[in-house]
């Protein structure tokens, strides 16, 4: 399979630049436009589908990003942005459109392995893979992992609920209801299910906090 020679190669720099926040970021376009010499190299293909979906009382898109190699086997990962009740100077299918970019966006820098804070050809990135290996943590360690995840979750969610304008318990609804509308998440462990928790948390806050500057900048 050829996707984990493709999250090798890609290369997508953060072309563009948000003045009113002063960061660099990468745009689901960039990421589209890094893999598609990839996938013609190796004879793969990528689909990107939206659907609509209703957590508690807020709508996001769900995006699915579907990698079929060229012996046909699949991979897929999903990636949800919620949309916005209103934003200044767009009508309804234009915040409908700014969610599924963002969703598509996440959907791909999870199937890329994109990260936003190391890109994968640094030493960086590669010294903390080969901690990951080469570390086991005992029960005690899992134990505090635990704790500390929970305690992480708890703090994102907060923090995504004051940017909505929202309570704890409705967004952690919501995540819960997302991570149970995924028949696989129940496979996971208690502590894996917290960390896919935290992602997407942690997508749904960046997504937020983005839409909220380019909102303030408007």
């Amino acid at each position: 399979m050829t996707l984990s020679q493709i999250q090798f190669e890609l290369k997508a720099p953060k072309s563009q630049f948000n003045k009113f926040g002063h960061y660099a970021y990468r745009s689901n376009d960039d990421i589209l436009k890094a893999a598609k010499p990839l996938l013609k190299k190796y004879g793969d293909n990528l689909s990107l589908t939206d659907e609509p979906v209703l957590v508690g009382d807020w709508h996001y898109i769900k995006a699915t990003a579907k990698f079929t190699d060229k012996d046909g086997k699949e991979t897929t990962v999903t990636g949800y942005a919620r949309e916005s009740v209103s934003k200044k100077g767009m009508d309804d299918s234009q915040i409908t459109g700014t969610a599924s970019s963002y969703a598509r966006k996440y959907a791909l820098n999870g199937l890329f392995l994109i990260d936003d804070t190391k890109d994968a050809d640094t030493s960086e990135y590669h010294q903390q893979n080969q901690q990951r290996q080469t570390s086991k943590p005992s029960s005690k360690q899992q134990g505090n992992n635990l704790t500390v995840n929970a305690n992480r979750y708890k703090t994102l969610v907060n923090k995504y609920a004051k940017i909505a304008g929202s309570s704890f318990d409705a967004v952690n609804k919501d995540v819960k209801g997302i991570m149970e509308s995924d028949q696989s998440n129940k496979q996971l462990s208690k502590n894996d299910y917290l960390k896919k928790s935290i992602g997407l948390v942690e997508s749904m806050l960046k997504s937020a906090k983005q839409m909220q500057q380019e909102e303030q900048a408007g």
